[in-house]
């Protein structure tokens, strides 16, 4: 047999063979039960050392003219067995869908699923609460900005270049300055405000100002922000007793008991002067029994009057500036502070409303 003759047998041949591979592979491919199965079966026609890889490879034995033609041929089988995966592919893909949608099929004629209603935060409706009760007393709410310049947040309140709130243990800087060219801080009180305010009116001045506050502090009645309310009345005949009177009305009426066991205790702020820090006995709860501070206060002092630019021989009047977590855990008998803050739903879905 010359080598023409050869060859043609052995196209005929393989011809006959290519044939028979695409219905092996179709056989194959179809009776697969599911993908990993068909990804096997793949292998054994596709893969590195299957059938049709196996033939391209026999190429290299052909003489050169015969190469081409063999090679389009096994390609052309190569294209037809991949549609054939691809197929089969795409048919478990489909019956996948179904499945799952089968599966999610939503019955459109029962009830709609209820919403759960939030509500807001207990510190927000305490902040509310506090607001609803000094406006009923004639005292206005005031807001101003929580990135404060050096001499609203400490020199025009009496604190000295000195005073240990200034260091950075204590306070939040920004690498910004003010147009002294000191450090612009976020504030770590809303006493700043009570300057702003009594700078833009005249006496009687009676105002709150609530809002965040900022300080390097952090334990369970301590939070590096925490919420803030100043309160302010200046006017020419003002006293310490003003203070206690309105104070304890005010708890009186936060509280919505006249059963409030309070203390003065004597201390020192260098805007105010005499100072007392207010303490609040815990009636309920785990920490009945217990005193908790809530308020700084006392009669503002002259240099601070000066700085609102009023005649401290004239004016006179009392601050006070209380935290308004503290009086939200002694509301509702909670013992750690940072349950405020920790998002657990549990926790604050009791105060929805």
């Amino acid at each position: 047999m010359g080598p023409a003759s050869f060859f043609n047998q052995w196209f005929w041949t393989m011809t006959e063979s290519l044939d028979d591979l695409i219905k092996q592979a179709e056989e194959k491919f179809a009776a697969a039960p599911d993908v990993a199965s068909l990804e096997n079966e793949k292998a054994k026609f596709l893969g590195k050392n299957g059938a049709v890889t196996s033939l391209l490879k026999g190429l290299a034995s052909l003489p050169n003219e015969e190469k081409r033609e063999q090679g389009q041929r096994i390609n052309q089988v190569k294209r037809e067995i991949e549609a054939l995966l691809n197929a089969r592919r795409e048919r478990f893909t489909e019956e996948e869908l179904a499945k799952r949608l089968a599966a999610e099929k939503i019955d459109v004629t029962l009830p709609g699923r209820g919403m759960n209603r939030g509500g807001l935060h207990p510190v927000i409706q305490s902040t509310l609460r506090i607001e609803g009760i000094f406006r009923s007393i004639g005292f206005d709410v005031a807001d101003g900005p929580e990135i404060e310049t050096d001499w609203y947040n400490f020199t025009s309140l009496n604190n000295p270049l000195n005073h240990p709130a200034r260091s950075m243990q204590d306070t939040f800087y920004i690498d910004h300055n003010d147009d002294e060219g000191l450090p612009l801080m976020l504030r770590t009180h809303t006493s700043p405000m009570q300057v702003r305010y009594a700078r833009q009116h005249t006496p009687p001045i009676k105002v709150i100002a609530p809002g965040r506050t900022y300080r390097v502090d952090s334990d369970a009645t301590h939070s590096p922000m925490f919420h803030q309310v100043e309160g302010l009345w200046i006017d020419e005949n003002i006293s310490f007793a003003d203070l206690k009177g309105i104070y304890t009305k005010f708890l009186q009426a936060f509280f919505e008991t006249d059963d409030i066991v309070l203390r003065f205790r004597s201390s020192f702020f260098p805007f105010t002067e005499p100072s007392a820090e207010i303490d609040m006995m815990f009636t309920s709860g785990p920490m009945k029994g217990q005193w908790l501070e809530i308020s700084g206060a006392g009669q503002v002092h002259p240099n601070v009057i000066r700085n609102y630019g009023l005649d401290p021989e004239k004016y006179m009047g009392f601050a006070f500036g209380s935290g308004i977590e503290r009086l939200t855990m002694l509301r509702y008998g909670v013992n750690d502070l940072r349950l405020f803050y920790e998002g657990d739903l549990r926790f604050l879905k009791q105060f929805n409303r």
